[in-house]
């Protein structure tokens, strides 16, 4: 079983196979970054920042299937809720394993490097 799911990405692209490829390559260069930039904030105690990363990276990661909405959310309130850095380090690993493991996927299915 694929740890993505590109249902959403198919029907966006509206059966144009050259726009999947596309979404694709854009996931692949857009969420690794922002993956590290998540981690840093974490680690750098920067609630804002880590708001403003996982609030960005959102959207690409519902519509590649990965499921993990509670972690963002999670790291998104990090600040309001007075969730502890150490639960906060536990989603970003969490997040940050699945994304790596959808990108290597990715970069393998459809053959772009």
């Amino acid at each position: 079983m694929k740890i993505y799911d590109l249902q959403q990405v198919k029907e966006m692209a509206g059966g144009d196979d050259d726009f999947v490829v596309e979404i694709v390559k854009a996931f692949l260069e857009e969420l690794p970054p922002d993956i590290n930039l998540m981690r840093e904030a974490v680690e750098n105690n920067n609630p804002e920042l880590a708001y403003s990363v996982a609030h960005k990276m959102k959207p690409n990661l519902q519509i590649f299937g990965l499921e993990l909405l509670e972690n963002i959310k999670r790291l998104e309130s990090w600040s309001k809720d007075r969730v502890t850095r150490k639960d906060i380090l536990e989603d970003v690993s969490l997040i940050e394993k699945k994304v790596l493991l959808a990108c290597e996927s990715l970069k393998e299915d459809f053959q772009v490097v």
